[in-house]
């Protein structure tokens, strides 16, 4: 059973719902970030940059125990360890992780900080940082949205990949930023068919806090 340190936030739910979309039996670890827990000793040990989510896995490569820190790195190793969700062929290898690379370097630290400035006092400050974020998180929407035109999934076809997973975690919070779906019928139908799979909908459903 592989042990699941997390937190009710995107990139926890990447996790949750790649576990469950896998079959793989675990066992939630809520750290509480919001009284920073992740700054404890034993996270540490296993989460080197004090981030949720991690996992240890005590049937790693070898059959030896091993722990895994970055919600794209965890994907990846669950991925090759599964062999579900991560075409074979190198080519689809290629897309599906640069619509990961994607998500880890862009669209998931751009909504990111649009959360941090709206929770700020009002402002000059906030105004500036909203409407920068706000922005760019706006463009990577219109970059999905095309993307997404003609595709059932970001990456591959027939079936969805990691890449879908770690990109809905975040579009889970859609409304939280402040991006409506209503000018983009790729992305709003996209989003439904990935929230309709049964698997999906439990990685959403269990309790990470």
């Amino acid at each position: 059973m592989i042990d699941l340190y997390t937190w009710n936030t995107p990139n926890g739910r990447k996790i949750s719902v790649a576990l469950e979309e896998m079959g793989l039996p675990y066992k939630v670890h809520t750290v509480n970030i919001s009284k920073n827990e992740q700054f404890e000793p034993a996270f540490l040990a296993i989460s080197p940059n004090n981030r949720i989510p991690a996992i240890v896995d005590p049937d790693g490569p070898g059959g030896a125990p091993i722990s895994v820190f970055e919600s794209g790195a965890i994907l990846l190793y669950l991925a090759e360890k599964t062999g579900k969700f991560m075409p074979a062929d190198p080519r689809g290898k290629v897309a599906v992780t640069e619509w990961l690379m994607w998500q880890m370097g862009g669209f998931g630290p751009m909504p990111g900080q649009v959360h941090h400035f709206l929770m700020q006092p009002e402002g000059p400050a906030r105004d500036y940082g909203f409407k920068r974020y706000h922005t760019e998180t706006k463009r990577l929407y219109g970059v999905l949205e095309k993307r997404l035109a003609g595709r059932d999934f970001v990456a591959t076809e027939g079936e969805p990949s990691i890449a879908d997973f770690a990109i809905l975690g975040w579009a889970w919070r859609h409304e939280r930023h402040e991006v409506p779906f209503g000018d983009l019928p790729n992305v709003a139908a996209w989003y439904a068919r990935m929230m309709a799979r049964p698997a999906t909908a439990r990685g959403f459903e269990v309790a990470l806090s």
